[in-house]
């Protein structure tokens, strides 16, 4: 084997036909998601109905608890970095120096900007649904367990993460939700003009 067939080259270094292949696979995908990125309420449909056919296949077949469980966390992982600021406050709250939230009305109005991005949100979820999806096809993922235990830790800890969240929120005082452009008024004009 020789040191080009590594990174995909053939002997005559030219690219084999499985390195094109995948190379190939991977433009049309990245084609396909560059395609819906302005569809976002399509794109969530989309991701809803993959994870409610997920929880009717989950329902139908009685197991994979374990698989939901950890899709359940995953989630929420995700969610709560979607709410989450890039630069959070409370590490910013000593240095002057960078940009901050706004904390009074009249500051400046500094956009919120989130850690995790909407579309990257929705493609890491699509891509975690999919795949206990793809565990739920194999009897190995498939661990007994007392499943009313793990919907009551679930729920625990989904409430002691947004409770915390929803804390942060209010100290720094931001709102990771913004509904449509803001509009500034200006100063009223209360002097008078200077005739020449």
């Amino acid at each position: 084997m020789s040191e080009g067939d590594s990174v995909g080259e053939s002997v005559h270094g030219k690219p084999s036909m499985v390195y094109r292949f995948f190379t190939r696979l991977g433009q049309i995908y990245q084609s396909w998601l560059d395609k819906s990125t302005p569809y976002t309420a399509v794109r969530w449909i989309v991701t809803l109905g993959l994870s409610f056919i997920y929880m009717i296949r989950v329902y139908l077949l009685q197991g994979w608890y374990i698989v939901t469980y950890a899709l359940g966390i995953y989630l929420l992982n995700l969610f709560i970095a979607f709410l989450s600021p890039k630069v959070d406050p409370s590490l910013m709250e000593d240095s002057d120096d960078g940009p901050s939230l706004p904390t009074k009305q009249n500051e400046e109005f500094r956009p919120f900007i989130r850690r995790l991005p909407e579309f990257k949100f929705w493609h890491s979820a699509t891509k975690g649904i999919l795949v206990a999806m793809a565990c739920t096809f194999f009897e190995a993922f498939n661990v007994p367990v007392f499943w009313p235990i793990l919907v009551m830790y679930f729920i625990m800890m989904f409430c002691i993460t947004m409770k915390r969240q929803i804390k942060h929120m209010i100290k720094y005082r931001y709102i990771p939700f913004t509904h449509g452009k803001r509009k500034y008024k200006g100063k009223e004009d209360v002097g008078k003009t200077f005739a020449s």
